[in-house]
């Protein structure tokens, strides 16, 4: 399994902007789908984004299509979501995720990080 942390959370006001960072560990970075997933508390965690292996495939979630944008470095093992537009609704727990199928990350064989947070304040 592919080990991934997660950076660049914080505490920024509404309107602005945040670049998450999971960089990766392990040879196979560049064959996995990535992807970013949130939990807000009391609420289940839900799909973000998500790239395809290749990075010429991307995914959004309707809440934040044109807002956030994720792409990878496969020479640097990082993927990245970029988020403009924040709204005091994207608070959450950012979570990365390798071995996404679809907008799901496949038991047994894909990799959670521990999660960043993210705080939008009105």
């Amino acid at each position: 399994q592919v080990q991934l942390v997660e950076s660049g959370g914080g505490l920024v006001q509404a309107g602005g902007s945040l670049r998450l960072s999971c960089t990766a560990s392990g040879r196979t970075f560049g064959s996995y789908p990535m992807g970013w997933f949130r939990q807000a508390p009391g609420k289940e965690r839900e799909f973000v984004a998500a790239i395809s292996w290749s990075g010429g495939s991307t995914d959004y979630a309707r809440s934040v299509k044109g807002r956030f944008t994720v792409s990878r470095d496969s020479a640097k093992n990082t993927v990245y979501l970029q988020m403009n537009s924040l709204k005091p609704e994207d608070t959450a727990v950012y979570y990365c995720a390798a071995g996404l199928s679809g907008r799901t990350v496949v038991p047994g064989t894909g990799s959670w990080g521990q999660g960043t947070q993210v705080t939008v304040s009105s």
